[in-house]
């Protein structure tokens, strides 16, 4: 059984006043795909760094199903790394660079044959196995970088932003040969990337990071529809949830000159500041006259959805809204459109804290 635990797992680096990891706390289930996604400099690579041993822990420690893998080296660990660069040998051919690792184990040579064979049947790889990695195409090159992995047959796949050298429509590819080969692999695996969409995409679990630390953890569409807080909600999300500030006056709560059609209850009357969260595809486009006017800046036309941008006069401030068309052609640029947010598409948050609060 291979499931990771980090325990209060810290990572300290010399001369810094805080800690890039404070003290992470997470479970990966054995076989589970688990995405950590955050910004630059959120922590998500150091954290990985210290699953696979090439960061130390300060403090904390790190399991691997019942070991304790805190202070054992990296080639001790039963992990195989994927990293962003492909890291292949130039003058090995694609054959000697599946396997390198195995021969370095002193893996006899017909189980070496074999295991490099099966792997590169897998991957599509088979008729490149005498060729060196200069002729191959980056989508091939990336290939060979996890078939070079998956040939170890590991316990655990660290996987740290393999997609990122690949043109759009490569990555889209590979990100489904990594599905694939993950659920047919069913190895522990974790994987990082800055990429929201590729997280939502890949993750049986996402784990978003801030700061070092994890603000929540969940499925792709809990992550979509219940965000834990103003973080979670503004980087999850294409195009990201609009997030408003709202006027409260009793238990009544007012977008700009619009009232909404739903009361302030619960949480929501404790805080001071209340922001609104509004998925695009959230808004409910209504008669002129009504809702909140949105003047539409661009309309985006993406063939099965368009998209209108728009700036809206929220009193003391304007706020740039995007809205989800109902049909094609249903707003221009320079046109009008009024809007307003039905109850069940209403994310609330303390505009203080940035936690989720219950209307």
């Amino acid at each position: 059984m291979t499931r990771i635990t980090f325990e209060s797992a810290q990572r300290w680096y010399a001369g810094t006043e805080r800690p890039a990891v404070p003290g992470i706390d997470l479970e990966v289930a054995d076989g589970e795909f688990l995405v950590l996604v955050g910004p630059s400099g959120c922590g998500k690579t150091t954290t990985l760094r210290m699953l696979a041993g090439l960061e130390p822990v300060d403090d904390g420690r790190i399991l691997i199903g019942e070991r304790d893998v805190t202070r054992v080296a990296p080639k001790d660990r039963d992990i195989a790394m994927v990293f962003q660069s492909y890291a292949l040998y130039p003058h090995k051919s694609v054959r000697d660079n599946l396997g390198f690792a195995l021969r370095m184990a002193k893996v006899p040579r017909p189980e070496r044959d074999e295991r490099v064979d099966a792997v590169a049947a897998m991957l599509g790889l088979t008729e490149h196995l005498d060729r060196k990695p200069k002729s191959l195409s980056g989508g091939q090159r990336q290939r060979v970088a996890m078939g070079r992995a998956i040939v170890r047959q590991p316990q655990v796949f660290c996987m740290d932003e393999p997609l990122s050298n690949l043109d759009a429509k490569m990555r889209v590819q590979t990100r489904g040969d990594i599905a694939r080969l993950q659920r047919e692999l069913g190895v522990t695996t974790v994987y990082v990337t800055h990429d929201q969409v590729e997280a939502m995409t890949l993750g049986d679990r996402v784990a978003v990071m801030h700061d070092g630390e994890i603000q929540q953890v969940d499925t792709p569409l809990a992550l979509y529809d219940r965000p834990a807080n103003l973080f979670v909600a503004g980087f999850i999300g294409s195009p990201q949830m609009n997030l408003l500030d709202l006027r409260r006056d009793g238990d009544a709560l007012f977008l700009g000159g619009h009232r909404l059609a739903f009361p302030a209850t619960g949480g929501v009357l404790a805080a001071e500041g209340i922001t609104l969260g509004v998925r695009p595809e959230g808004w409910q486009v209504v008669g002129d006259g009504a809702g909140l006017p949105v003047r539409v800046d661009l309309v985006e036309e993406l063939g099965s959805d368009s998209y209108a941008y728009g700036t809206a006069d929220l009193g003391d401030r304007t706020a740039t809204v995007a809205v989800r068309l109902p049909v094609r052609d249903s707003a221009a640029a320079g046109t009008v459109l009024h809007v307003t947010v039905p109850a069940g598409s209403a994310h609330l948050f303390d505009t203080a804290s940035g936690d989720r609060v219950d209307p």
